[in-house]
Protein backbone atom coordinates (compact mmCIF):
# COMPACT_ATOMS: atom_id res chain seq x y z
CA UNK A 1 0.00 0.00 0.00
CA UNK A 2 3.31 2.29 0.26
CA UNK A 3 2.86 2.56 -3.74
CA UNK A 4 -0.51 4.38 -3.56
CA UNK A 5 1.00 8.16 -2.45
CA UNK A 6 2.59 8.66 -5.54
CA UNK A 7 -0.33 8.81 -7.49
CA UNK A 8 -1.80 11.80 -9.26
CA UNK A 9 -4.65 13.44 -10.26
CA UNK A 10 -6.44 11.95 -7.81
CA UNK A 11 -9.82 13.63 -6.29
CA UNK A 12 -8.45 16.12 -8.97
CA UNK A 13 -11.44 18.90 -10.79
CA UNK A 14 -9.94 17.97 -14.20
CA UNK A 15 -12.58 17.47 -16.89
CA UNK A 16 -10.72 16.81 -20.19
CA UNK A 17 -14.54 17.47 -22.39
CA UNK A 18 -14.87 20.55 -20.82
CA UNK A 19 -12.62 22.46 -23.54
CA UNK A 20 -14.24 20.25 -26.38
CA UNK A 21 -17.53 21.39 -25.00
CA UNK A 22 -16.38 24.98 -25.23
CA UNK A 23 -15.07 24.65 -28.61
CA UNK A 24 -17.88 23.08 -30.03
CA UNK A 25 -20.52 25.65 -28.41
CA UNK A 26 -18.35 28.41 -29.81
CA UNK A 27 -18.00 27.02 -33.74
CA UNK A 28 -22.00 26.43 -33.73
CA UNK A 29 -23.62 28.98 -35.49
CA UNK A 30 -26.34 30.83 -33.64
CA UNK A 31 -28.69 30.79 -36.30
CA UNK A 32 -29.92 27.06 -37.17
CA UNK A 33 -32.87 26.68 -39.37
CA UNK A 34 -34.44 23.22 -37.82
CA UNK A 35 -36.82 21.32 -40.37
CA UNK A 36 -38.80 18.70 -38.65
CA UNK A 37 -41.35 16.28 -39.66
CA UNK A 38 -44.23 15.52 -37.39
CA UNK A 39 -46.77 12.22 -37.93
CA UNK A 40 -49.90 12.94 -38.15
CA UNK A 41 -52.42 10.11 -38.40
CA UNK A 42 -51.85 6.93 -40.73
CA UNK A 43 -49.80 8.34 -43.55
CA UNK A 44 -50.33 12.24 -42.86
CA UNK A 45 -47.41 13.83 -41.67
CA UNK A 46 -46.53 17.39 -40.91
CA UNK A 47 -43.05 19.34 -41.95
CA UNK A 48 -42.17 22.41 -39.49
CA UNK A 49 -39.45 24.73 -40.14
CA UNK A 50 -38.70 26.84 -37.59
CA UNK A 51 -35.16 29.18 -36.84
CA UNK A 52 -35.49 31.45 -39.82
CA UNK A 53 -33.98 34.91 -39.62
CA UNK A 54 -37.10 37.27 -38.17
CA UNK A 55 -36.43 39.85 -40.73
CA UNK A 56 -37.36 37.92 -43.21
CA UNK A 57 -41.32 38.31 -44.04
CA UNK A 58 -42.05 34.96 -43.84
CA UNK A 59 -45.30 35.20 -45.47
CA UNK A 60 -43.74 35.76 -48.71
CA UNK A 61 -41.52 32.60 -47.87
CA UNK A 62 -44.66 30.72 -47.27
CA UNK A 63 -46.39 31.76 -50.39
CA UNK A 64 -43.39 30.78 -52.19
CA UNK A 65 -43.56 27.19 -50.43
CA UNK A 66 -46.72 26.23 -51.47
CA UNK A 67 -46.69 27.22 -55.07
CA UNK A 68 -43.37 25.39 -55.39
CA UNK A 69 -43.95 22.33 -53.81
CA UNK A 70 -47.89 22.24 -54.29
CA UNK A 71 -48.57 22.06 -50.64
CA UNK A 72 -50.69 23.96 -48.35
CA UNK A 73 -48.85 25.75 -45.41
CA UNK A 74 -49.19 28.55 -42.24
CA UNK A 75 -47.27 30.56 -40.02
CA UNK A 76 -47.87 29.50 -36.21
CA UNK A 77 -46.87 31.66 -33.29
CA UNK A 78 -45.29 29.25 -30.38
CA UNK A 79 -44.51 30.71 -27.19
CA UNK A 80 -41.15 28.65 -26.91
CA UNK A 81 -40.14 28.71 -30.76
CA UNK A 82 -41.88 31.81 -32.05
CA UNK A 83 -43.11 31.75 -35.18
CA UNK A 84 -42.82 28.24 -37.32
CA UNK A 85 -43.85 27.61 -40.83
CA UNK A 86 -46.08 24.20 -41.24
CA UNK A 87 -46.37 22.16 -44.20
CA UNK A 88 -48.66 19.69 -45.44
CA UNK A 89 -46.97 16.60 -46.36
CA UNK A 90 -42.90 15.42 -46.11
CA UNK A 91 -41.48 18.27 -47.34
CA UNK A 92 -38.06 17.67 -45.39
CA UNK A 93 -35.80 18.14 -48.75
CA UNK A 94 -37.45 20.47 -50.75
CA UNK A 95 -37.04 22.99 -47.74
CA UNK A 96 -34.02 22.06 -47.09
CA UNK A 97 -33.08 23.14 -50.64
CA UNK A 98 -35.42 25.65 -51.63
CA UNK A 99 -33.78 28.28 -48.45
CA UNK A 100 -30.18 27.29 -49.16
CA UNK A 101 -31.13 27.86 -53.21
CA UNK A 102 -32.88 31.68 -52.60
CA UNK A 103 -30.07 32.39 -50.06
CA UNK A 104 -32.16 32.40 -47.04
CA UNK A 105 -29.39 30.68 -45.04
CA UNK A 106 -26.46 29.08 -45.80
CA UNK A 107 -26.34 25.02 -45.63
CA UNK A 108 -24.38 25.01 -42.72
CA UNK A 109 -27.16 26.24 -40.70
CA UNK A 110 -30.21 23.89 -42.10
CA UNK A 111 -30.62 20.79 -39.21
CA UNK A 112 -32.93 17.92 -41.04
CA UNK A 113 -34.52 16.16 -38.06
CA UNK A 114 -36.80 13.11 -38.42
CA UNK A 115 -37.14 9.29 -39.10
Amino acid sequence: MAGLDNIQNLGGGFDPFADAAKEEAASAPKDIVHIRVQQRNGRKCLTTVQGINPKIDLKKVIKAFKKEFACNGTVIEDEEFGKVIQLQGDQRTNASTFLTKQGICAKDAVKVHGF
